[in-house]
C-alpha cells in the first residue's frame, strides 16, 4: 500500500464561494447551508417565500399604459 500512508499534511480546501453573513442572522454562513448559517435561517426564508412576504411591488403607471395604446 505504498502512497496510502498519512503524512500528517493535509490538503488545503478553498472555498467555492466568497464567506458572506447569513441574511437572517448575520452570522457567517455555513458551506451546507449556503448563503445561510443554518437550517433554521434556511427555513425561515423558505416559509417567507411560500407565504408571499416576499413581493416585488407593482405600481400602475396610467400615462405609460396611454402610451402602450397609441401604436
Amino acid at each position: 500500500m505504498a502512497g496510502t500512508e498519512n503524512t500528517g499534511r493535509s490538503a488545503k480546501v478553498e472555498p467555492l464561494r466568497k464567506a458572506r453573513p447569513c441574511p437572517e442572522c448575520r452570522r457567517p454562513s455555513q458551506r451546507e447551508h449556503y448563503p445561510f448559517c443554518s437550517d433554521r435561517c434556511r427555513n425561515l426564508d423558505l416559509s417567507r417565500w411560500l407565504k408571499g412576504s416576499y413581493a416585488i411591488p407593482v405600481v400602475d403607471d396610467e400615462s405609460k399604459a396611454e402610451d402602450d395604446e397609441s401604436y
